[in-house]
């Protein structure tokens, strides 16, 4: 393998402008192709999440690229979630009991923008906007692509060609379709689907905290809101399609749209003005969680984002864990091991673990959202989890801060370590033997962290039993 080979891209979204940027930055030639038009110069955000949380894991990627503070400069942190209830009364609950750890609200368009102009000021990497890849020949390293320009068809031959082409990939869809090697694929939905709606600006400010992740919880479906940098919010409803007295195939009107919301999120209805036609206008979207392998071909192809890991955006990781699948693979790079095949192969073996993993927890974290967070036991173990990272920030990590704010362990240690730890909590609280309280000293609250700590390990060693 060497650096003059040309590597062809296949979706030039977050994970794709990211991947070819480094790519380029190593020395590749990279051809990044995109189905859609500019989305500098074209407005395509209807239908997608249009703002998104980046967290550690994705800030390290960037901060590899080199565009960590350009990235910075578009980010509204967020330093936790405030719960809303029926009667417009609030709580808040920190992500973290640690100074300086939060999340970041982020535009998908402008992130994704200041990717693509970074990968565009390289000489080696040339981006193709409109051309919907149709086929790809695996075997002969061939894609097939469609200019929706100008109606023609082509193909593009290239040394390695890089599936980052979202959860409906064509190159997955080509590995199975095609059927020339074993290769495992499943794609499960929730029941639940989303829509996007808009709390405005009010005289160009936010009109709720901009510094939140908004939750109305209400057991079986919830409202989210997320700060935007003009002053807006984008509210996701997240709701069954069928199931429930209020459900997305029965919000067919407008008395039942507001009756609904009335009843359920009236301090959200009172901000959003236009309800009926954002609910008329935009797409109610399904919510789904792909797993598959393998994820190369020989040395001819490989998957990677949400190609081959889609996961549904409950922990706000589907961007950091495709983010963090370019610093994976970059460090499998620096192994200098000889072949793409190799190299496709320890890849995957080094990351697939993880992928699964967060994609397990995201569907937990769907549930502790739309229920929990409302729920006096796991408000108790909440507040354990703050004083206890407040005090000793070195010695206890939440399973939140373990997934979100340690990027240097991977999703499968910290899915392992913080199962066992809530596990471990929730016992301790039920059977209570631990109590906190606003008075506690350190000293009796590292008598709480040693019960917490023994028990965990307690957890660790009867899960690692249960699994033989």
């Amino acid at each position: 393998m060497e650096k003059k080979e040309k590597i062809l891209v296949i979706g030039a979204g977050l994970c794709g402008s990211l991947l070819a940027l480094r790519l380029a930055q190593r020395g590749y030639e990279v051809e990044l192709f995109e189905s859609r038009p500019d989305l500098r110069k074209v407005d395509i955000s209807a239908g997608r999440s249009i703002n998104l949380a980046l967290s550690d894991r994705g800030l390290k990627a960037l901060r590899l690229c080199g565009v960590e503070d350009k990235a910075k400069e578009i980010c509204i942190p967020m330093k936790g979630r405030l719960m809303h209830d029926r009667a417009g009364n609030t709580f808040e609950s920190d992500y973290s009991g640690r100074t300086g750890e939060f999340i970041n609200s982020i535009s998908r368009g402008d992130l994704n923008a200041l990717l693509l102009d970074a990968a565009e000021e390289h000489e080696n990497v040339n981006i193709h906007f409109n051309a919907a890849c149709q086929h790809v020949d695996f075997e002969n390293k061939i894609a097939y692509f469609k200019d929706y320009t100008t109606k023609n068809k082509f193909q593009q031959s290239a040394d390695v060609i890089i599936g980052t082409d979202g959860a409906g990939s064509i190159l997955r869809k080509s590995y199975y379709l095609e059927k020339k090697f074993l290769f495992s694929y499943s794609q499960m939905y929730l029941t639940h689907g989303y829509k996007e709606l808009e709390i405005p600006a009010k005289n160009g400010t936010h009109q709720i905290s901009k510094n939140h992740l908004h939750i109305w919880p209400r057991g079986d479906f919830m409202l989210i809101a997320l700060p935007n940098m003009d002053g807006s919010f984008t509210v996701t409803l997240f709701l069954s399609f069928d199931e429930g007295e209020y459900n997305f195939n029965n919000l067919t009107n407008e008395k039942v749209i507001n009756e609904f919301f009335e009843k359920e999120f009236p301090d959200a209805l009172a901000l959003i003005p236009n309800i009926k036609e954002e609910f008329a206008n935009n797409p109610t979207s399904p919510l789904g969680t792909v797993k598959c392998s393998p994820w190369s071909y020989q040395e001819n192809t490989l998957l990677m984002g949400d190609a081959a890991h889609a996961i549904v955006p409950f922990y706000g990781q589907g961007m950091n864990a495709s983010f963090e699948d370019v610093v994976v693979f970059d460090e499998v790079l620096n192994q200098n091991l000889g072949s793409w095949q190799v190299i496709f192969k320890v890849y995957e073996k080094n990351r697939k673990k993880d992928t699964d993993a967060i994609a397990d927890l995201a569907i937990d974290n769907f549930y502790e959202m739309r229920d929990h967070v409302a729920n006096p036991l796991f408000k108790e173990k909440r507040k354990i989890e703050m004083d206890l990272e407040k005090h000793f920030p070195n010695r206890y990590f939440s399973k939140y801060s373990l997934v979100t704010f340690n990027e240097n362990i991977g999703y499968n240690e910290a899915m392992l370590r913080g199962r066992a730890q809530d596990k471990a909590l929730l016992k301790l609280i039920a059977d209570k033997d631990i109590k906190t309280s606003l008075n506690m000293t350190k000293s009796e609250l590292e008598i709480v962290l040693k019960k917490v700590e023994d028990e965990t390990q307690e957890m660790l060693r009867e899960d690692k039993i249960a699994k033989l």
